[in-house]
């Protein structure tokens, strides 16, 4: 690795912009343990399947151990969480690290901009400091956000929690309220701060950051370095060191992601997902949409076909959103259906497949849902279908990223090359075969020919209707219905004697309702007569 110091940074006069070695080299990254990391966290690690350490945790660790301010920039995937996680979690329970002793108040927040990537951070820290202890208690790491009950969270805070991590809106709504205390925050952390600066909360971060002590450790991770944010660094941070994890010249387009471009006609669509999901060699996959509707309506159909599916959308509630996501890591559901907004943040490094169902906004756009497979040195797939009217704006997209491919080739569920580029079966169909156990009741009824509980033979009712007293004559009666008086079946039990008139019920109305039935009366009988 090598310091770089011949190009000034947009920061401060004090930055380095540290940027791994170009010269070809056979390079082993270093463990966490020869880094410095304390024992307790190490081993924590290795029993998740983690002890090398990836490009930017390299770079920002021994910074970030010492306490100073740093600026971590790469894309998605790369290891960013534990780049800051760590340190965060070895500093405040190592005493003389430069943070006050661990009492139930906080000693670390984290700000990130999404309810998933605030659950995934969580989840990430919890793991890391298993074996941790702030005094005789296990250290404690809360997860503060939206959408979830605030008496659960104020109490759990009552009873003493070391790291928070939260969104800006419920973080800002706890601490204006008085039940969470920032005036002990040693350790500062902003995760994916554009992404943060794109939703609107930059108001509300510098709200929180104007509570928290001056003297502390920031650290501000970032994919892209816009205007806003790199006023926010000049203003928070104290001469931060500006890492990067890859050359700045690279392209923020996964190297390891192949990307596949086809113009697609929006009444097809369902059919190439369908078949583009019994690729060889696809496993979890997160399909991507515009809108909340277009969302469900994809994963309903496709669940329709027979694929397990799942979906996270603003218009579900927060615990389906949860639940959606927890099927999906788990392997439950292998199709996850989501709009732009509510992925920010989901990270899940398995992911084999995207598919864009619609057309990204802009070449971020772009690059975030991409950014979802290819993760951690594996390799991904991405299908981006673009429909006729969305040509102009994928246009724009390819000529902000330089991929090439200004005009998708037209396809079709069943154009050859769609099976060919993807490794898709030829007898591919638009539907999967449920396992029988999974069929329902009524189908695995009619392919064996017998009624499935629950239907009963259809009920061939018949309806006479009397018109000045008189029936209708009507050919389909059955001998065994009773017939009304004055019917064909009642002069048949009378012999020759005429039908006595039909009398016309009457019903009974109160209120309102009295007058109008008396008047309908009427005009009966005088019509009668």
């Amino acid at each position: 690795m090598r310091a770089d110091t011949r190009k000034a940074s947009p920061l401060s006069e004090s930055t380095i912009d540290i940027t791994p070695d170009t010269t070809p080299a056979v390079h082993t990254a270093p463990s966490f343990a020869e880094l410095g990391v304390r024992d307790e966290i190490v081993r924590a690690l290795a029993e998740i399947g983690i002890e090398r350490t990836f490009a930017i945790q390299e770079l920002t660790l021994p910074l970030a151990l010492a306490g100073d301010d740093l600026i971590g920039q790469a894309r998605t995937g790369m290891g960013k969480t534990f780049g800051f996680g760590i340190p965060l979690l070895h500093r405040v329970s190592t005493a003389n690290s430069g943070t006050t002793p661990l009492d139930g108040t906080p000693r670390a927040l984290v700000i990130v901009p999404t309810r998933e990537l605030c659950i995934q951070v969580t989840q990430d820290l919890e793991n890391a400091s298993k074996f941790l202890q702030a005094g005789d208690r296990k250290l404690q790491v809360l997860s503060i956000y939206g959408g979830r009950p605030y008496e659960q969270q104020i109490d759990a805070l009552r009873k003493g929690v070391d790291v928070v991590v939260g969104t800006p809106g419920r973080l800002l709504d706890l601490a204006n309220q008085g039940h969470l205390i920032l005036g002990k925050i040693g350790v500062l952390v902003l995760d994916e701060a554009d992404e943060m600066l794109d939703l609107g909360f930059l108001p509300d971060i510098e709200r929180i950051l104007g509570m928290v002590p001056d003297k502390r450790q920031t650290m501000l991770f970032s994919a892209t370095m816009p205007g806003p944010i790199i006023t926010l660094a000049r203003t928070f941070l104290t001469q931060p060191t500006h890492i990067r994890a890859e050359e700045p010249e690279s392209s923020a387009v996964h190297e390891r992601t192949s990307q596949h471009i086809y113009r697609a006609h929006a009444l097809d669509k369902a059919e190439m997902v369908a078949r583009i999901l019994q690729a060889e060699g696809r496993g979890a996959t997160m399909i991507f949409t515009r809108t909340k509707r277009t969302a469900q309506k994809v994963a309903d159909d496709l669940n329709e076909r027979g694929f397990k599916v799942g979906a996270v959308h603003g218009d579900l509630g927060q615990v389906a959103r949860e639940k959606s996501l927890e099927a999906f890591r788990k392997g439950t559901v292998d199709v996850l259906v989501a709009t732009d907004v509510a992925a920010r943040g989901i990270d899940i490094d398995d992911v084999t497949h995207v598919i864009n169902y619609q057309c990204p906004e802009d070449e971020k756009t772009y690059v975030h849902r991409i950014g979802r497979t290819g993760r951690a040195g594996r390799t991904g797939t991405a299908v981006t279908l673009v429909d006729w009217d969305d040509v102009p704006r994928w246009q724009l997209i390819d000529k902000a990223l330089e991929l090439g491919v200004a005009e998708p080739v037209e396809t079709y569920s069943s154009s050859p090359h769609l099976f060919e580029e993807l490794g898709i079966p030829a007898d591919a169909k638009g539907t999967v075969r449920k396992p029988r156990a999974e069929r329902p009741a009524k189908e695995s009824a009619e392919k064996s020919g017998a009624k499935a509980d629950g239907d009963k033979p259809a009920r061939t009712r018949t309806r006479r209707r009397t018109r000045g007293g008189k029936t209708t004559e009507n050919t389909t009666a059955t001998a065994t219905e009773t017939a009304p008086t004055g019917g064909p079946a009642a002069d048949s039990a009378t012999g020759d004697q005429p039908a006595a008139p039909r009398r016309r019920r009457r019903r009974r109305r109160s209120g309102a309702g009295a007058e109008a039935a008396a008047t309908e009366s009427a005009s009966v009988s005088a019509a009668s007569e």
